[in-house]
């Protein structure tokens, strides 16, 4: 059963994302960002190293997908300092798994809300301008 309903989620959100806006689109992944964080904060404060592993982990491809969406050309400096910042994040995510560190959850939970509230506040008519995000 739980195996339908993650392929049934799965579906859904590639669904979502084919007829859904570029921006739309990286609304949704960090927003996917920010779920799983909190869920592995619950893995980890509940002592469930392989859950807590198997967020994380999702999380870390999200960040990937995010990061490789990045238009440098286009982006130029603004793109520059968002590789950046998906690197830092990627590899806090691998200490926060490897010291069980809610500390480092909190403060990657804490850029990640920065980065979605910048994104979320683009005005309406310049969500469909490429900006390198």
């Amino acid at each position: 059963m739980r195996g339908s309903l993650k392929a049934y989620k799965s579906v859904a959100l590639d669904s979502q994302k084919t007829v859904a806006s570029p921006y739309k689109v990286v609304q949704m992944l960090l927003a996917g960002v920010l779920e799983r964080l909190a869920k592995a904060r619950v893995a980890m404060e509940q002592l469930e190293p392989a859950r807590r592993g198997e967020l994380l982990g999702a999380t870390m491809m999200i960040v990937a997908e995010l990061r490789m969406a990045l238009d440098h050309e286009e982006g130029g400096e603004i793109a520059a300092n968002l590789d950046n910042l998906y690197e830092f994040i990627m590899n806090e995510l691998v200490l926060a798994n490897s010291e069980n560190s809610v500390e480092r959850l909190e403060a990657i939970s804490g850029l990640v809300r920065g980065i979605k509230e910048s994104w979320d506040a683009i005005p309406v008519g310049q969500q469909d301008v490429p900006v390198g995000a």
